[in-house]
């Protein structure tokens, strides 16, 4: 996303802080993908004194940009330096280069929608999670911007799928399926009205549903004069980590799992 939908970025995180509200957790170290320059981190410090920011800020922030952000994230952090993942050797590489079971949350706002393999990165926040962590987030779903999906219209204006088009049952069996527990799934649709084409496509392509080389410039008459954004949030547990796994409904135990009860034990 570009800065220019950073209001929007700004809203969907606050909603899914309001319904972290009703969850009971302690956090002392959060992954952020991506992070922006936002109100989310102030809220986070604030629900969670004591916090450890470890954030994935976005690809488009320039070198002075990034050196503000991460200062501001060592003032969130109480004064503590955390660590500054980079989305694209994420992108490049599939790792997000934290050790294994060292956050509490995992926090990822608008994010995977845009990506090519999102069980992938399912995996690498239930690897990075702690045992009893959380991972909340959010993202566009298949009805997003409908109005544009007309045959004729779609062409003109280079209109791109999303690489990800999960609803949210598609999202809740993917989270069952790489082992969280207990997720629960939400959807909204979100209208945005417009009066003008420019807007419109401004904002579309800040979203990246519009190929870059499209431009504003070429004249539409059967523009709408909105645009249609379904979002889907999420939260669920990283709970018994340690625990036997099952496959095609087979456990397999860890033999560092096994006890053996002796005869003093169950005297």
């Amino acid at each position: 996303m570009t800065q220019s939908i950073r209001w929007l970025q700004d809203e969907i995180a606050d909603r899914m802080l309001q319904k972290l509200d009703i969850v009971k957790l302690e956090v002392k170290d959060v992954l952020v993908v991506p992070d922006f320059p936002g109100a989310h981190a102030r809220c986070l410090t604030k629900r969670f004194p004591g916090l450890l920011f470890h954030s994935a800020p976005e690809v488009e922030l320039s070198s002075f940009d990034l050196l503000k952000f991460r200062m501001a994230r060592f003032w969130n952090s109480r004064l503590k330096f955390s660590s500054l993942i980079s989305l694209e050797d994420y992108m490049k590489t599939g790792r997000i280069n934290l050790p294994d079971n060292s956050v509490d949350l995992v926090f990822s706002v608008m994010f995977m929608q845009d990506l090519a393999d999102p069980k992938h990165f399912l995996q690498e926040c239930w690897r990075v999670l702690k045992e009893g962590g959380l991972l909340t987030l959010s993202y566009l779903g298949p009805d997003t911007a409908k109005e544009l999906r007309a045959e004729d219209l779609a062409q003109k204006l280079s209109l791109k799928g999303l690489a990800s088009p999960w609803d949210m049952h598609d999202m809740g069996d993917a989270l069952l399926g790489e082992r969280f527990s207990d997720p629960v799934m939400d959807m909204e649709f979100l209208n945005l009205d417009y009066e003008s084409d420019a807007l419109l496509l401004s904002d579309a392509r800040a979203l990246n549903l519009l190929a870059v080389e499209s431009q504003n410039s070429t004249p539409f008459t059967q523009l709408p004069k909105k645009l249609t954004l379904e979002v889907v949030y999420g939260h669920a547990w990283a709970l018994g980590k340690h625990l036997a796994r099952a496959e095609d409904h087979v456990a397999y135990i860890d033999p560092n799992q096994i006890g053996r009860k002796t005869r003093s034990d169950s005297a």
